[in-house]
């Protein structure tokens, strides 16, 4: 099953939804992007802080990251 037929699907059983059903359901997924978006912006900074001690430990000691 594609990504697309999947999207299509739950596309089609937001119809069968009242008013009140959909919002909840809307509410829910935008509270999921936001946390992704989140979730995308602490490992970019961790990434960053992690090179930044890199730099200042020097370049011959190299740091693993654990998670």
């Amino acid at each position: 099953m594609t990504s697309f037929h999947q999207k299509n699907q739950i596309l089609e059983s937001l119809d069968f939804l009242d008013h009140s059903q959909t919002e909840k359901v809307l509410e829910y997924i935008r509270t999921l992007a936001h946390t992704r978006k989140d979730e995308s912006a602490h490992q970019r900074l961790k990434r960053e802080a992690l090179k930044e001690i890199r730099l200042a430990l020097g370049n011959d000691r190299k740091l693993r990251p654990f998670f």
